[in-house]
């Protein structure tokens, strides 16, 4: 792998996993979806990161669960599938949006509730 690549996954995994451990918090971002990407990114640019990521005493456990068991508990599925369709939701009908990008965020949350769905429940 070309290190403009490595750099690229680094920093998207990084910005993903801050942005998971910001929506323990704040209500908005789902944290599991975020911190699996991040840790997808880690595991093909970095092995030290992704071992750093996995052995994180309040990160490690989602990716564990996700990996060991191949699901998301119901807890983390609801919220995430809540918070998500009501930030969406009230970016379509509170915002100023046009058209085209409301139907390209709904169909951004169909797919991403679909996908999300599509894992077993723990």
């Amino acid at each position: 792998m070309n290190a403009a690549v490595k750099a690229f996954l680094i920093t998207i995994g990084t910005l993903s996993i801050g942005l998971g451990v910001i929506g323990i918090v704040v209500p908005l971002l789902p944290t599991t979806p975020l911190i699996l990407l991040g840790a997808v990114c880690y595991v093909k640019s970095s092995e030290t990161l992704y071992q750093k990521l996995i052995k994180n005493k309040w990160l490690g456990a989602y990716i564990k669960d996700f990996r060991e068991k191949k699901g998301i508990s119901r807890k983390n599925k609801i919220l995430s599938l809540i918070l998500m369709w009501l930030s969406i939701g009230g970016t379509v009908l509170f915002m100023d949006v046009s058209f085209l990008l409301g139907s390209i965020l709904i169909i951004i949350a169909v797919t991403v509730s679909a996908y999300i769905l599509s894992f077993d429940t723990l």
